[in-house]
């Protein structure tokens, strides 16, 4: 067994009873390997395990070598976010649907995670995003993202005008129903239903997509990561930034919202032979005919 996953957390997807089993079973498979394991709080209080100790998220992250998430790539969001400043390797089992970050099947995980306990497995660094927005020259709000920070009308429909710089140098107003800031991971979420490009999770970029926007000359850019992205709401009669999904703030006109390559990355193990490619012909079809 590797010696440097000695304590493992485990987090289930919230309120998912019927992840009680499989994660009791890894549970124990994990200790007869001589693991010490932890679970998560919220975890145990849905699932109702009291064999192991439960701990916060926060203390699980300055405890534990790695942590093994169930669930689908939305509980892997969160836990990325909550685990980014420790240095904790990530495991994904996938309970929910696509499982573009949770990718070892449930049905296989013994044998996947043995073989990973083992030494054997493939490291994938992946980037966040920090968000902080501005209103006049007072910071009021920040925020971790791991697929993307956006822009969008909210609730009134109205199209939204926004001004986007990076590194301070003026880039274009657009007219749109908002604009997303993806990290390579989160190209293949929202930005991709939106039209933007699928972005290889070992590339240091960020890329910007409309959405809708009313002129078809508004299309996507990709930008280094090093670059800092300014949004600047010029006209907005209901807008809101999100930040995957989790997190939202309401805008007013003249509010700022900056972007910047977050400092620490988070570590994905996957098993050997992972390759990126074939997850994604598997995930979205692509050798499929109809």
């Amino acid at each position: 067994m590797n010696p440097s996953f000695k304590t493992v957390g485990l987090i289930g997807k919230y309120k998912s009873p019927e992840i009680a089993e499989p994660l009791l079973k890894l549970g124990d498979f994990l200790v007869r390997r001589g693991v010490k394991v932890l679970i998560d709080r919220l975890t145990a209080s849905h699932i109702g395990v009291s064999k192991y100790p439960v701990l916060t998220l926060e203390e699980i992250g300055r405890q534990a070598d790695l942590a093994i998430v169930l669930g689908g790539d939305g509980t892997m969001l969160n836990i990325a976010r909550t685990f980014a400043p420790c240095d904790v390797a990530l495991i994904g089992v996938n309970q929910g649907r696509l499982g573009f970050l949770t990718d070892i099947s449930i049905d296989t995980m013994f044998e996947t995670i043995g073989t990973i306990l083992e030494g054997r497995y493939v490291t994938e660094e992946r980037m966040l995003l920090e968000a902080e927005i501005f209103s006049g020259d007072k910071s009021v709000f920040n925020v971790l993202a791991f697929n993307d920070a956006v822009v969008s009308k909210g609730i009134k429909g109205s199209m939204i005008e926004l001004e986007v710089r990076i590194d301070g140098q003026f880039l274009y107003t657009v007219r749109a129903d908002g604009l997303i800031v993806a990290s390579p991971t989160g190209s293949t979420a929202y930005a991709l239903s939106s039209g933007g490009p699928i972005v290889h999770p070992s590339l240091s970029v960020m890329a910007l997509v409309p959405i809708c926007p009313h002129t078809f000359s508004s299309r996507p850019i990709v930008i280094s990561s090093d670059s800092v992205v300014e949004i600047i709401i010029n006209s907005a009669a209901d807008a809101r930034a999100h930040f995957d999904s989790h997190s939202r703030f309401d805008l007013r006109e003249q509010d700022r919202i900056v972007v910047r390559r977050y400092g620490h990355t988070i570590r994905l193990l996957h098993p050997v032979g992972h390759n990126y490619y074939n997850m994604l012909r598997d995930k979205l079809h692509w050798t499929e005919f109809y």
